[in-house]
């Protein structure tokens, strides 16, 4: 409607132009209104700016009076075509309003009606109530006897058939009874289930005892257990085909015994888990959450355990807390021993009877269960004795090694270091680890040859020049590395990598300590090893950083977060989730912030020397030298002799004391502040003339640069800025008076280089080879040849 209503507008405005002088005047003295922007583009679209196109006005008028007509009519129709729809809404409404009233008197009706015959209903509801309770009472009572029943008849089978020998069906009318036993365990039947459970403990016991019984006679024949390493024997028994068959038919019964006997352990576990234990369990890896083991292997562990139990507890000698060597030893020799005949006896056994177990895997488990009983109640008495607690320490570190091994005992299972992973234990490791290594460093930095490297006179293996005291200090770090590696916590190996990184500080602290003490002599011995073990140090922990195992225990660190990573903000621990820093990374920082230092104090003092000796040559009369075409051979100049001297002994003297990667820093450094010396004191400070220019050159060149040329192939690109600066002196005099005007033009910007097409000053200097020094910089050197004019 706003298209109409804008175009009846427009009509209006054209036909009625008076309307807009009257509202003009009723408008006080304020001028006219202009027409509508719209108005207007109607007009010079329609009518134009010829004035002979205005007959075609009248038509224009006729054609927007119809627009107007055709437009009333439409709002005509609309407006009329609005009540009757409104009118039927209405009705349509009213009836919807009526047929609801309707149907909630209906609703009213019907529940009233379903109310009364509720009530009426009631007490027939009631009785049949009491009547399902009575029915459902009954058939719970049915129930119960007819298990019962089923337990006597299973108890009276298995009596018939251990009095039959039969063997079989007693086990299977057992595992019924385990079965029933398991069904019930949701029941509220409490005493029946007591009844069944004693029924199944006392038929399961018999027929266990019997088999076990029967079971020890074959192995006694077979001559198990086996203490002393097998012999082979050159003439099998007589009945060894009837042996062999008796131990299947056993080891196979036993095993269908499985089942009942695993249900009767787990629930003897259960209860004495409820109450107090004495013995010291491992919060790592609870040994309740391992299988229980298999029937046959528990009693063919029972010859090991009396023995294990005779001569390691009570008061006998062997049972010595100073020597845990003698009990796990025994265990070990005893895997061993055993592992032929578990292999060539049981294991096809098992294997036809299709269970997936090893036997050599559950003897190796049976005995292990032995020793963590023992390992874990002498820890516990160890743990105020230190040397006898590190001593346990590393005999279990060096049993589980060749458990692993040697017993090729799998990793998914526990061995004994879960058991050192005790809160307790594992404080009193970090303990006694820190207490040793700090006597240890004390000892190592107080021995007579702690500054003198042990591989001296061996070159190929001296690269390092590491004193022995850093030597033993990273051997003593990797020796820790090697006894905490194996732990199965990654947050404990974390906690011995942090007992790591603070004996790095401590040891970098005591180096500070005497580095500071040496520091009146940095070229002393005891001052470069220094020096050479902080460059050491850092070098072995940088090849750390990228280990392996330092790189998954990085991983677990990020993992665990800010409990192990204690005072790390958020930007070092995004560079160690993304690998791009390591966790020796700070400690990194301060040994190269040490050794900085350290070779700073070095060159400085080396500097010094050579400055002291270089004073005859830096006032060496330049100016005055003859030019070089007025000798007949050109020497070293008798001034720089103690320089150079000095130069060459410190270099080999260096050599000799520093670490290569420590000399090739040394060597650059100082090649560095002796190029800025003979620059500032020696170039700057005097006037050449050409004589005087050659003979630094030759200088330079013939003796200071081969000094240094030992040590690399192009030396003088270390003396940058004396190179440079010879070569400016050394230009002849045409040469040197348009590269000075050159520069002089550049300076004074006179010249648009890129307009004249002359070559730039920068250009013209890089021909000369003149890369480092500034055009200012060749202007001052050129105003000190004497040879030119104007100076």
């Amino acid at each position: 409607m706003a298209a109409p209503a804008a175009a009846e507008r427009t009509t209006d405005s054209l036909l009625n132009p008076a309307n807009k002088t009257n509202h003009g005047s009723e408008t006080s003295s304020v001028a006219p209104k202009e027409p509508p922007d719209f108005v207007v583009d109607f007009v010079v679209k329609e009518v134009g700016s010829d004035l002979k196109s205005l007959k075609n006005v009248g038509e224009l008028l006729e054609k927007l009076r119809e627009e107007n007509m055709a437009l009333e009519e439409q709002v005509l129709s609309v407006s009329s075509s609005v009540p009757p729809k409104v009118s039927a809404a209405l009705c349509a409404a009213e009836e919807a309003r009526c047929s609801l009233e309707e149907l909630l008197q209906r609703e009213r009706l019907v529940s009233n009606k379903l109310h009364q015959h509720l009530q009426g209903a009631q007490p027939w509801m009631d009785r049949l109530g009491q009547t399902f309770n009575q029915v459902d009472i009954i058939e719970r009572h049915l129930k119960y006897l007819r298990c019962l029943q089923h337990i006597e008849e299973l108890s009276a089978a298995v009596q018939q058939c251990l009095m039959t020998s039969s063997v079989w069906e007693a086990i299977r009318a057992v595992d019924s009874m385990a079965a029933l036993d398991a069904g019930l365990s949701q029941s509220g039947c409490s005493h029946l289930q007591d009844f069944l459970r004693e029924t199944l403990h006392f038929w399961h016991k018999i027929i266990k005892d019997r088999l076990a019984n029967d079971f020890e006679k074959i192995l006694t024949q077979l001559h198990w257990p086996i203490i002393s390493p097998p012999t082979q024997s050159l003439t099998p028994a007589a009945n060894s085909q009837e042996i062999s068959s008796q131990l299947d038919l056993l080891v196979t019964q036993l095993l269908a015994l499985q089942t009942s006997d695993d249900l009767i352990s787990q629930r003897a576990s259960a209860s004495s888990q409820g109450a107090p234990s004495t013995q010291m369990v491992s919060t790592a890896t609870p040994l309740s959450q391992e299988p229980p083991l298999c029937l046959p292997i528990q009693i063919m562990l029972l010859p090991l355990g009396k023995r294990f139990r005779y001569h390691f507890y009570g008061n006998r000698q062997t049972n010595s807390l100073s020597k845990p060597e003698w009990y796990l030893t025994q265990v070990l020799m005893w895997m061993s021993n055993s592992s032929a005949f578990m292999e060539e006896k049981i294991q096809p056994i098992l294997d036809r009877a299709g269970v997936a177990i090893s036997a050599r895997v559950e003897l190796c488990r049976g005995l292990l269960c032995l020793v963590q009983e023992k390992v874990a109640s002498d820890a516990s008495r160890l743990l105020y004795d230190d040397v006898l607690f590190c001593h346990l320490v590393e005999e279990v570190l060096q049993f589980e090694k060749e458990l692993r091994s040697n017993q090729s005992y799998p990793a998914v299972l526990p061995g004994l270091l879960h058991l050192l992973l005790d809160d307790a234990i594992l404080q009193k490791w970090l303990t006694v680890e820190k207490k040793m290594a700090v006597e240890k460093m004390d000892a190592m930095l107080s021995a007579e040859g702690a500054w003198s490297s042990q591989y001296k006179d061996i070159s190929d293996m001296d690269e390092l020049k590491a004193p022995d005291c850093a030597e033993t200090f990273m051997t003593l770090l990797q020796v820790i590395t090697e006894r905490y590696r194996a732990l199965p916590c990654p947050s404990a190996q974390l906690k011995f990598l942090g007992l790591q990184r603070e004996l790095v500080d401590d040891f970098r602290i005591r180096l500070t300590q005497v580095m500071k003490e040496e520091s009146r002599c940095p070229l002393g011995p005891r001052y470069c090893a220094i020096l050479n073990a902080v460059n050491y140090i850092s070098t072995i922990l940088g090849d750390w950083g990228d280990n392996v195992f330092f790189l998954q225990l990085q991983q677990a660190a990020v993992s665990l977060g800010e409990e192990v990573l204690q005072g790390l903000g958020v930007i070092e621990l995004g560079r160690l989730a993304s690998l791009e820093g390591s966790l020796f990374e700070g400690l990194l920082g301060l040994l190269d912030r040490l050794k900085g230092d350290m070779m700073g104090r070095l060159l400085e003092w080396t500097m010094r020397e050579i400055t002291e000796n270089a004073k005859p040559y830096c006032q060496d009369r330049w100016l005055s030298l003859p030019s070089q075409h007025d000798q007949s051979t050109m020497t070293l100049s008798s001034s720089a002799c103690p320089m150079m001297l000095c130069v060459r002994d410190r270099l080999l003297h260096l050599h000799q004391v520093l670490s290569l990667s420590l000399f090739q820093l040394a060597w650059q450094g100082l090649a560095e502040r002796l190029d800025n010396f003979l620059y500032q004191d020696v170039i700057l400070s005097n006037h050449f003339s050409d004589g005087g220019a050659a003979q630094l050159q030759f200088d330079m060149t013939r003796n200071l640069f081969p000094l240094f040329g030992h040590y690399c192939k192009r030396p003088e690109n270390f003396f940058k800025h004396v190179k440079e600066a010879y070569i400016i002196l050394c230009l002849n005099i045409g040469s040197a008076l348009l590269l000075r005007n050159l520069l002089k033009e550049s300076a004074e910007e006179v010249r648009d280089w890129a307009i004249t097409g002359d070559p730039s000053p920068e250009s013209a200097l890089n021909e000369l080879g003149v890369y480092c020094l500034a055009p200012c910089d060749v202007l001052i050197l050129l105003n000190l040849k004497a040879s030119l004019p104007g100076q």
